[in-house]
This record gives structure tokens, C-alpha cells and sequence, in this order.
């Protein structure tokens, strides 16, 4: 079989594997599985844009995924106008207070002459700045979080449409990205993936703490939605008309059409990311970063900006991701910060782009379907596995009842398992980088 016969055999595989939860299980199931697989996929591209192209090992996905929610809420929620009453005016100029003692302690710094006054000097701005900024800032934020807070306690957000949130939540992932990048990017690969974890821990950290902003692990619900809500079908005539020409019951189509709704819109997205990501990655930016990937004593010597051409990849990379990050928090219709889980954000991604193909933009595509697809009916596939296992076995029996009660555990297993597979039968993944040329 041919490479490009091969891969397009991986993807209609993968369709006929969600038709086939469709007919077995429910079209709702499947549509949502199709749904947060192409969420996936694009997450998995941005990854793959950081590792595949540069080789930048960023284990902080997780924290460009939040600031992504992050947007997908700020966009989209209105003001909470009794909010910015009592304690908007104080936050704004805690913010101004805080960027005023930056700039002040950079002014210091190349001011002044290396030396113990220089030193002595910045720890007494950043101190005085500090004390400054949290004396405007606390009292601001405890009045926020006083004005009900039972259903508000934050400033809310803009009002504006959802869908404007992600490219903004691009935004915030991409300024995030060269904040860290302008830090770690001088730092070894294993320095770099702590310091990215550490960092994006931080940042979910302040997401779940700050209630002022995201309301904390209270969560923010309810967001307003790019498609259509199922009772709003319901009650309109010309959707009961489809439903009566379909054959079908309006309460359940209306749940499929709207997921539908939503893969239409997540799958434009993805064209558009996959196609700006080929033709990158075929142009001489492409070549060059993939020189400086296999050889940057070389591709110094040519006089490359390795640090500088890093940047621009990790910031490009974490810009998909936030955009990703933005569209999952819209599907979900809720922003909460709990979730935001290294095993779910970072590592989740990693086997995808190394099981579809570290490098290969059509192999992440294809890695981000078929791990979340097998992450999510790992289980029912272990409930049915191991009721055959057991179907001989005495009612009672207490390894019956431990492998029974098991199967809720086969999703590490099962993701263990396939990047084993794979690794062991197409170590380069399942599209290797290169084979979609052939």
C-alpha cells in the first residue's frame, strides 16, 4: 500500500469508527467525540508547530489552554456593573501602580552601574511598589468578591459575541508565550519543560484563586453560545417542519443539530489552522526552522537567530493552542478552572502528536482523533471486555467484582498501550514527518 493510500486509509477508519458509536451507542455520543476530537486536533497542531518544526519541548499546554478559557469568559460574560462600582476603579489602578513599579525597577537596572547600589536600589522600588499596589488592589478585589457571591463576586466581562473571544484567547496565549519564551527559551530542553510546567501551573493556579476575575472554583456558567439553544429550536416552526420531514423527534434532533452546528464551525477552524500550518511549514521558514531543529550549531554558523527564531515558533504554537483552548471552554458553555489537569492539557496532546506523527501536520490532525476517540470509549470498551471476561464466573466472586469495578480505570491503560504500539511498529507515528510529500 501506497503512504498517501495508507494515510488516507487512517482517516476513514477513524470515520467509520464515530458512525459506528453513532449507530451502537447514540449520534449524540458521536457528534460530541467529533466535536472535542477536532478541539484536539488543533491543540495537537500548535504542539506539534513547538516540537515537530523546532523541537521546543513545552510541557505547560495546559496554561496556554486556560488563558484561552480565560478569553472564551472575558469576551463574552457581561459586566457586572455593581462590581465595577465598588472595586473596578481600584483594580485598574492597582494594575497601573504595578506596571508603573516595573517600568521603574527596568529604569533602575540600566540606569545605574552594576553594583550594590543598583541592587539595593531595585529591591527597595520593588518593595515600595509592592506594598503600594497590594494596599490600592486588596481592598478593591475583597469588594468584588462581596457583591454577591453567591451567583456574580467578579467583575464579569465585555458582553461581545463568544466567537471574538478566540482569536483573543490566541492573544492571550500568544503574549503569555513570549513573556515565558523571552525566559526559558535560553535553558536547556529539560530546564525548558519544568519551567513551562511550573509556569503553566501558576497560571492555572491564579485562576482558580483570583474569584475577582474567573470566580475561582466557583465557576462561571452559563456563557453565551455561538450556536443556537435546543429549546429555542424547539419552539421555532421551521425546525419542527425538518424534524417532520425527518422523521425524527424535534427534542433529540435539536441536541444533534446544534453539535452539528458546532463541527461546522470547530472544523473551519481547523482547515484553516492545518492549511496555514502546511503552507508554513513547505515554505523556506519552514526548511529554515527544521535546519535549526536538526542542527543548531550549524544553523548558527549560518547566522541564524536561534533564540529569536525559537521565540517565534513557541509564541506561533501557543497561539493555536489558545485559540483551541477558547473554542473548548465555548463548547462546554462554562469556564472552570479545576479542570485545567496536566493529564487532560499536556499530556494527553503529547501522545497525540507523538502517535499521529512528531512533525507531520496531518499526523497531528490524526493523532488528536484517535487518542481522544479511544480515551473516551476506553470505558465502555472495558465494561464490555471485562463482562465477557467474567461471564463465567460465579456471581459472587470477589475477582469478579474487582474486575468489574476495573473497568473505569482503562483509559491509562489503554493510552499506554497505544503509544507502545506505536512506538514499537512506527516508532516516527503513524504519518511520519515527511511521508505526506511522497
Amino acid at each position: 500500500m501506497s503512504g498517501a493510500l495508507r494515510n488516507i486509509s487512517y482517516f476513514v477508519v477513524m470515520t467509520a469508527l464515530i458512525v459506528v458509536v453513532g449507530q451502537l451507542q447514540s449520534w449524540n455520543l458521536a457528534l460530541s467525540i467529533l466535536n472535542l476530537c477536532i478541539i484536539s486536533a488543533i491543540m495537537a497542531l500548535g504542539v506539534n508547530i513547538q516540537w515537530g518544526y523546532a523541537g521546543l519541548f513545552n510541557v505547560g499546554v495546559m496554561g496556554f489552554a486556560a488563558l484561552g478559557g480565560l478569553a472564551a469568559m472575558l469576551i463574552s460574560v457581561p459586566p457586572v456593573q455593581e462590581a465595577w462600582a465598588v472595586g473596578g476603579t481600584g483594580v485598574l489602578l492597582g494594575f497601573v501602580t504595578a506596571i508603573v513599579t516595573i517600568a521603574a525597577a527596568v529604569f533602575t537596572f540600566r540606569s545605574l552601574a552594576r553594583g550594590t547600589l543598583r541592587t539595593l536600589a531595585i529591591i527597595v522600588v520593588c518593595t515600595l511598589g509592592y506594598a503600594i499596589t497590594r494596599s490600592v488592589f486588596d481592598p478593591a478585589t475583597d469588594a468584588i468578591e462581596s457583591v454577591n457571591p453567591a451567583s456574580t463576586g467578579y467583575l464579569g466581562g465585555f458582553g461581545l459575541p463568544i466567537l471574538l473571544s478566540w482569536p483573543v484567547g490566541g492573544i492571550f496565549a500568544g503574549c503569555a508565550a513570549w513573556v515565558v519564551g523571552k525566559i526559558t527559551l535560553g535553558l536547556r530542553t529539560d530546564y525548558l519543560a519544568i519551567a513551562t510546567l511550573g509556569i503553566s501551573e501558576i497560571i492555572v493556579a491564579m485562576l482558580k484563586n483570583e474569584d475577582w476575575m474567573t470566580r475561582g472554583v466557583k465557576n462561571v456558567v452559563g456563557l453565551p453560545r455561538p450556536v443556537p439553544f435546543e429549546i429555542n429550536l424547539q419552539q421555532s416552526q421551521w425546525f419542527l417542519d425538518l424534524c417532520a420531514k425527518l422523521g425524527t423527534a424535534p427534542v433529540t434532533f435539536s441536541s444533534i443539530f446544534v453539535k452539528l452546528c458546532y463541527a461546522g464551525l470547530f472544523t473551519v477552524v481547523l482547515l484553516v489552522v492545518l492549511y496555514l500550518s502546511e503552507k508554513a511549514l513547505r515554505s523556506p521558514w519552514g526548511r529554515m526552522m527544521r535546519a535549526i531543529r536538526d542542527n543548531e550549531v550549524s544553523s548558527n554558523a549560518m547566522g541564524k537567530n536561534i533564540k529569536a527564531r525559537h521565540l517565534q515558533v513557541f509564541i506561533l504554537g501557543s497561539v493555536v493552542v489558545g485559540i483551541a483552548g477558547a473554542m473548548l471552554t465555548t463548547l462546554d458553555g462554562q469556564l472552570t478552572p479545576a479542570s485545567y489537569q496536566p493529564l487532560r492539557f499536556t499530556f494527553l496532546i503529547w501522545v497525540m502528536v507523538i502517535v499521529g506523527g512528531s512533525g507531520n501536520n496531518w499526523g497531528a490532525v490524526l493523532g488528536g482523533f484517535v487518542i481522544w476517540y479511544f480515551w473516551i470509549q476506553a470505558e465502555p470498551l472495558g465494561i464490555w471486555l471485562m463482562n465477557l471476561i467474567t461471564a463465567n464466573m460465579d456471581a459472587g466472586s470477589a475477582l469478579r467484582a474487582h474486575l468489574l469495578d476495573s473497568a473505569q480505570h482503562m483509559r491509562l491503560m489503554t493510552m499506554g498501550l497505544i503509544l507502545l504500539l506505536t512506538l514499537r511498529f512506527s516508532p516516527r507515528g503513524l504519518i511520519p514527518e515527511g511521508s505526506a510529500k511522497r
